[in-house]
């Protein structure tokens, strides 16, 4: 495996990571643009296997990801002091990976050098989910993401 030499996920706090940085830290896995549900009793929150309307499922990119925020404004905006709370974040989450003291993983595209190996690992949802745009909003608690 090809280690990048400038692994600044390794030395800076993610407050002071330039844009570019705090960018490439996204693997791309398309996890975050998934509908989820909250279980009332336990808190804890459930992924579904259906995906934002926006979210390219074959790709997992973000199809209007430079005006997301004016096209669907309850996407969330994460920032530095957001990540702690923010629990629908998946546990492989980079953002949160690194919040929470941990090493990226092996098939991280930083780590790996391969924007593929999120992919090959099995962690994004590529092949995994259906898009928003295909199922009624009354029927999303019926799909549930795929491993």
């Amino acid at each position: 495996m090809e280690q990048k030499q400038n692994q600044f996920w390794q030395t800076k706090a993610l407050k002071e990571m330039t844009k570019f940085e705090w960018e490439a830290l996204c693997d791309n896995c398309g996890r975050c643009c998934l509908h989820s549900v909250q279980d009332g009793k336990t808190g804890k929150i459930k992924l579904l296997g259906v995906a934002c309307r926006f979210l390219d499922i074959s790709t997992c990119n973000c199809l209007v990801y430079k005006d997301r925020f004016k096209i669907k404004p309850d996407c969330e905006r994460l920032s530095p002091d957001k990540i702690r709370r923010i629990i629908r974040l998946p546990y492989t989450c980079a953002y949160r990976t690194l919040v929470e003291g941990r090493e990226l993983e092996w098939w991280h595209p930083l780590v790996s050098g391969d924007p593929n190996t999120v992919n090959e690992a099995g962690i994004s949802v590529q092949g995994k989910v259906v898009t928003g745009a295909h199922v009624h909003p009354d029927d999303l608690e019926y799909y549930t993401a795929g491993k």
